[in-house]
């Protein structure tokens, strides 16, 4: 039996476009994207909350082949980034290869078939000889436990599912969380709210964003110079690598980070009280640096508010902190970020004897080989998978090593035959995730703080721990002998039942 497609892609973010776009230009490789929602865009279609922005500057958070000289901003807010990844659908032609508002929530491989076998949620079966998983770590919220929070009579909801029917203006409005998003949502909503209460568990480290406008002239020049842009998108990249070193044991670049960091502090908050609350106590880098222009200025207005007591409980009407007093809030923002260390989703993936890589997981910690191969499941690879996540540079960097090494995967399986499938090796890849583990104990992550980076075993498996130019060099080819090539045990057809004792 032929399955249907060469390739089935499952997300249509960053990721499942970058590696369509490839997909087309190698020719010969059929596949299909599916995508659960009715437009592409995962994480840039999901989050529309004020304020909304990439912390990675617009040239380098974008496919080097298929670059835009039309940015705007220095940094693109989401309607525009949005924008860019609808825009790639039209330029390369992909809509046709995209199943919109198709849930894949199971997907089994036969080892005597030699493929898989993916479910939609409608219970529309699709047979590939090639499953790639880019479903993104992005996109499960992580909502504190609050007690009483079920009692609360005013609207309550996270960062990432913005009630865009909530009128803010003129409420009492709290956010918990000071992450990434949380210091976007702050400044945007400060102005009209009558009061913002801002509870704090941790201050982040924040750098200068320096963000500004993109001038007509640059654009043209991109436009015509396409060179121009690629090395305007380099300076930026090494820039960023530069930058990198300061978390991956440099204890000089990390000292002079901390201090410009600082510097920003001191200069945009003069009150010495606020500033304490807004001053870090672990090491730059231990949890994730943001970047921003007009969060500490926000945090100075009258009418807000920065808490650091821990909260007790939610009241039906506020927020009840560990010290006795009760603050009064009549919405309710969680801009707490997302589960991204332990990948839990809807989809169950099957392999080899029946194992359910989630599970396995769950038990053992996410590993694949490189990020992207797990041994057991044959032919299943993952984009932005497990270690591959980044402290320092653009994560679409990573996607474009890791789809080249997909391509280069699906030669070494052309070169297996049609009768065969790839399984990476079990001792490959606990090899590579004890290398990984033992480099990651040199890095800032290991210094002692607690982050979303870290599973519940308190096991980093969301980040590289070196410079994205080391994972480039790995990823560029397969080294053939980090796998076995199985032959595909097809069934006798010609083979008589034994008859039943």
């Amino acid at each position: 039996m032929t399955p249907q497609v060469d390739v089935a892609i499952i997300g249509a973010g960053f990721a499942g476009l970058g590696a369509a776009i490839r997909l087309k230009q190698r020719r010969g490789t059929s596949f299909i994207v599916f995508e659960r929602a009715a437009q592409v865009g995962g994480t840039w279609r999901d989050n529309v909350y004020p304020g909304c922005a990439c912390d990675v500057p617009s040239h380098l958070y974008s496919l080097s082949f298929a670059p835009n000289p039309n940015w705007s901003r220095m940094y693109s807010t989401q309607p525009e980034i949005f924008a860019y990844l609808n825009d790639i659908v039209d330029t390369y032609q992909l809509a046709s290869a995209i199943r919109y508002n198709t849930d894949i929530i199971h997907t089994a491989f036969s080892e005597s078939a030699g493929f898989w076998t993916l479910t939609d949620r409608a219970g529309g079966l699709t047979t590939a000889r090639v499953v790639i998983g880019a479903i993104g770590p992005l996109n499960r919220p992580s909502m504190p436990t609050l007690a009483g929070l079920d009692t609360f009579t005013g609207k309550a909801f996270h960062s990432s599912t913005w009630d865009t029917t909530c009128e803010l203006a003129g409420k009492r409005v709290a956010v918990v969380g000071t992450g990434a998003s949380a210091i976007q949502i702050i400044p945007q909503i400060a102005p009209i709210v009558e009061q913002l209460t801002v509870f704090q568990r941790t201050a982040p480290y924040i750098t200068a964003r320096s963000d500004r406008a993109v001038s007509s002239t640059e654009q043209r020049l991109f436009r015509r110079l396409p060179l121009l842009q690629q090395a305007y998108r380099s300076g930026i990249y090494w820039l960023n690598e530069l930058r990198g070193l300061s978390f991956l044991g440099n204890e000089t670049f990390n000292k002079l980070g901390t201090r410009l960091a600082l510097r920003h502090l001191y200069a945009s908050i003069s009150d010495p009280v606020l500033r304490a609350k807004a001053t870090p106590a672990y090491k730059l880098g231990c949890k994730r640096v943001l970047v921003s222009d007009d969060y500490y200025p926000a945090l100075t207005r009258s009418n807000v508010d920065l808490v650091t007591d821990s909260i007790e409980r939610v009241t039906p009407t506020g927020i009840l902190t560990k010290d006795g007093t009760e603050r009064p809030v009549d919405v309710l923002i969680f801009g707490t970020g997302f589960v991204a260390s332990e990948i839990i989703c809807d989809l169950h993936i099957v392999g080899r004897q029946g194992r359910n890589l989630f599970d396995q997981w769950l038990a053992t910690g996410p590993e694949a080989h490189y990020g992207i191969t797990v041994s057991g499941y044959p032919n299943l690879l993952f984009l932005v998978g497990p270690n591959t996540g980044l402290g320092h540079n653009s994560i679409v960097h990573m996607i474009e090593s890791q789809v080249q090494y997909v391509l280069g995967y699906l030669d070494l399986l052309d070169q297996a035959g049609p009768d065969a499938f790839l399984d990476v090796k079990p001792e490959a890849q606990e090899a590579y995730n004890k290398g990984i583990q033992e480099k990651m104990a040199g890095t800032v992550w290991a210094s002692g703080c607690q982050s979303w980076y870290m599973d519940s075993r308190g096991k980093n498996t969301t980040l590289w721990p070196a410079l994205t130019v080391t994972y480039r060099k790995a990823t560029k080819r397969v080294d053939p002998a980090d796998y076995e090539v199985v032959p595909i045990r097809y069934p006798d057809p010609l083979a008589v039942p034994a008859s039943p004792a």
